[in-house]
């Protein structure tokens, strides 16, 4: 019942955003984006090393309203509410294994002045817990719903750009998870504040005029 109510919040918002907006559209902007994150250099190191993957499509229904679709794959050993600066101590709680995540995602981005954005997401975490000798023990679920603040940087007319911003990450539903995972993680918070690097391409995509 909870994922069911914060699903038809998000449309709420979204249809009232575009119903306001509708009289604003511009046939002339590029429409289509697609992109990543730089998050994927996490793949370089050998500490917690994610095995990131993330593929993110977007479709600008107005100059300043946008529907995105991602996908995201990724490995953690160590709950994500831990502090930033516990992980780069090295002083941070890991599992007696680790979690490996697939996570369809869908949001929407306002921009409100010039590049100034926010952004929300939901993500559907769909986890698998794996024991130190890398045997899984079971499946789990996590709706994470993540907030972003930030600003789009357009390069060479408005055909790339990059996205820095500031998100709070909060995860309201999480299920079955192990005992011994959540023997580590209940000391910390269902938060984690985090920046965002977004970055992408824009294109248009032509259509075949019907005869």
């Amino acid at each position: 019942m909870q994922k069911k109510n914060l699903w038809i919040v998000f449309a709420l918002v979204l249809a009232a955003n575009l119903q306001v907006n509708a009289q604003n559209n511009d046939s002339t902007y590029k429409k289509w984006y697609v992109g990543s994150t730089l998050y994927l250099l996490g793949n370089l190191t050998e500490k917690h090393n994610p095995k990131y993957i993330q593929v993110n499509v977007g479709y600008r229904i107005t100059p300043k309203d946008v529907i995105h679709i991602r996908f995201k794959k990724s490995e953690y050993d160590w709950p994500l509410g831990t502090p930033w600066k516990n992980i780069f101590d090295g002083t941070e709680d890991t599992y007696p294994g680790h979690a490996r995540i697939l996570a369809p995602t869908v949001g929407y981005q306002r921009f409100w002045w010039k590049g100034a954005f926010t952004s929300v997401y939901a993500l559907n975490a769909f986890e698998k817990y794996m024991d130190v000798n890398n045997r899984k023990i079971g499946n789990g679920y996590t709706l994470y719903l993540d907030f972003y603040l930030g600003y789009q940087f357009k390069f060479f007319k408005d055909r790339f750009f990059f996205e820095p911003s500031i998100g709070c990450s909060y995860w309201p539903v999480r299920t079955n998870v192990p005992a011994s995972f959540k023997a580590v993680e209940k000391k910390w918070n269902n938060y984690f504040i985090q920046p965002g690097f977004d970055f992408g391409y824009n294109f248009n995509v032509k259509r075949k005029k019907l005869k």
